[in-house]
């Protein structure tokens, strides 16, 4: 059963406490990487685990677009009224990025030992029940007036409201829970090791049918899936190359349903590889599957309607076009400003051999242009905002400066931290080119060995630039007779502008066809 929702890929992260830098930097990476969710697992009795929301609240400070998640929240020591309010208050501060997984309690030893309290089955699913309708009239905003037997908020005026409507995941096995999970959450998110693959599609029917009974499209649920994997020579599900990682997602899609894959694992090279090679593989077989069964009638007979083949997705090997479609962006040669971070014309360039790409390997191409793109777009925002606290500070006028009023202040503070969040994105993405992606393509393709040299230094002087527009934002701040105006700062940015915009554009003019043929490595 295919519910037809958008694919969705996520990283699923262990807060051990001792490797909180390495949690950090993959949350980052996760970012970067264009991953949809970052999720981290509850356990606030395990003394090997630092807090989940803190760190989700310092994660979503550090990115940019990345959704945050707990998988799942340890409700049992996390009142729903806290919760609602923690959750609401993040998502406000990262612009909707939100969602929250409730989970009833597992560990109980260590529940009881923290405070909270023992339950039996029954009572820890009455209390999720009783939560949840807490939680959702708390982000409804109106007075809540609930006195249930495990939880109870009456009286209570409930603020702030989040910024957007916060979906509610729910881990759920069992019949009851299941049948929670179709009448009240938004998202399914069982794991492997509890739900494999096989048992997926009759616990998504059991789903389905409580849905339905209780008034609701079974599509209202979207389905996720925490899995577990490697990548290698191996045999077994999720145990192959990312092709067979690709094909095998795929199917759970098309034949079971799930649609949000998490990938549990804290190394950066298999975050890279699932987010870069697999998900733009899985989805190019699921819109093809999926435009191929628009296209066929019900009644027609073929692969889609014989039984042999039922609930597993047909091989889709689309046949290489004559030519690459994804083209790199154009660079009119437009600057603006009179410095110039190096000559433009002295780079290298690599004739790349003549041959045709499936759509597998255009995706990869494509992947890059859509990176770079979010950069485009943050680097624009940047701009916007620069424009802004200059316009600020030319109305004030008269013998103060704006600069030294509270509301510059605040303007320069706000500017300063959103810089410093796109700065460590942009730095993200050229770490990972400069330790991964550019041996792989150096040893692959050994002709492009001196572009590759020219972007890494190129890498370095956009370091710079970054470094000096920090500088720059820091000098505008304290405000001193001999810091940088905001004219100045301006002029920062325009040279990073032009550096950053004319680099990307030779990077996939130079890229995008080795990426195609050779991938991410």
């Amino acid at each position: 059963m295919d519910y037809g929702h958008e694919l969705e890929f996520g990283a699923f992260l262990t807060p051990e406490a001792a490797q909180l830098d390495r949690l950090l930097e993959n949350a980052l990476l996760a970012d970067v990487l264009g991953l949809d969710l970052v999720c981290l697992q509850d356990h606030p009795y395990a003394a090997k685990q630092a807090d989940m929301w803190t760190l989700l609240s310092v994660i979503g400070a550090r990115t940019t677009t990345v959704r945050l998640a707990p998988n799942v929240a340890c409700l049992p020591l996390r009142p729903p009224v806290l919760l609602a309010k923690a959750a609401a208050t993040l998502d406000r501060v990262t612009g909707g990025r939100v969602e929250l997984g409730l989970g009833t309690g597992a560990f109980w030893d260590g529940i009881v030992a923290a405070g909270g309290p023992r339950r039996t089955p029954k009572e820890a699913v009455d209390a999720l029940i009783e939560a949840i309708g807490i939680i959702r009239g708390f982000w409804a905003g109106d007075p809540l007036a609930v006195d249930g037997v495990h939880y109870s908020a009456v009286g209570l005026r409930p603020g702030p409201v989040p910024a957007q409507q916060i979906p509610i995941w729910l881990g759920a096995y069992k019949p009851r829970m299941l049948r929670v999970t179709a009448r009240l959450a938004d998202v399914w998110i069982p794991s492997m090791g509890y739900a494999d693959p096989p048992a997926l599609p009759a616990l998504n029917a059991a789903i389905d049918a409580a849905a339905v009974a209780a008034g609701r499209a079974p599509e209202s649920v979207r389905r996720a899936y925490n899995i577990f994997g490697s990548f290698g020579s191996a045999s077994g599900f999720l145990k192959g190359t990312p092709a067979d990682w690709a094909e095998q997602l795929a199917e759970l899609t098309l034949a079971a349903g799930m649609t949000t894959y998490i990938l549990g694992s804290d190394d950066p090279a298999a975050l890279a590889t699932f987010a870069q090679e697999v998900a733009p593989a899985v989805r190019v077989l699921v819109d093809a599957e999926r435009a191929r069964r628009a296209a066929t009638p019900a009644s027609s007979p073929g692969p889609a309607g014989d039984s042999a083949t039922q609930g597993r997705v047909p091989a889709v090997r689309v046949a290489p076009s004559p030519r690459m479609s994804v083209q790199p962006t154009p660079d009119d040669g437009t600057r603006l400003a009179s410095e110039r971070a190096w000559e433009e014309g002295d780079r290298p360039a690599y004739d790349m051999p003549e041959r045709g790409y499936s759509a597998q390997e255009e995706a990869v191409a494509q992947h890059l242009v859509d990176v770079h793109d979010h950069l485009r777009q943050e680097l624009a925002q940047v701009r916007g905002i620069v424009e802004q606290v200059r316009a600020g500070a030319l109305s004030v006028g008269g013998a103060r400066s704006a600069i030294n009023t509270m509301t510059m202040r605040q303007n320069n503070w706000t500017l300063g931290a959103y810089c410093a969040a796109y700065c460590r994105v942009l730095t993200g993405h050229h770490s990972l080119e400069d330790r991964g992606i550019f041996p792989h393509l150096r040893r692959a393709e050994p002709g492009l060995g001196p572009v590759i040299e020219r972007l890494e230094s190129e890498h370095e002087v956009i370091h710079d630039l970054l470094e000096r527009l920090d500088e720059a934002l820091v000098g505008v701040v304290t405000a001193d007779g001999s810091a940088p105006t905001l004219d100045e700062l301006a002029g920062s940015l325009d040279v990073l502008t032009d550096a950053l915009l004319s680099h990307l554009a030779y990077e996939e003019r130079q890229l995008l066809a080795p990426l195609a043929a050779h991938g991410f490595g």
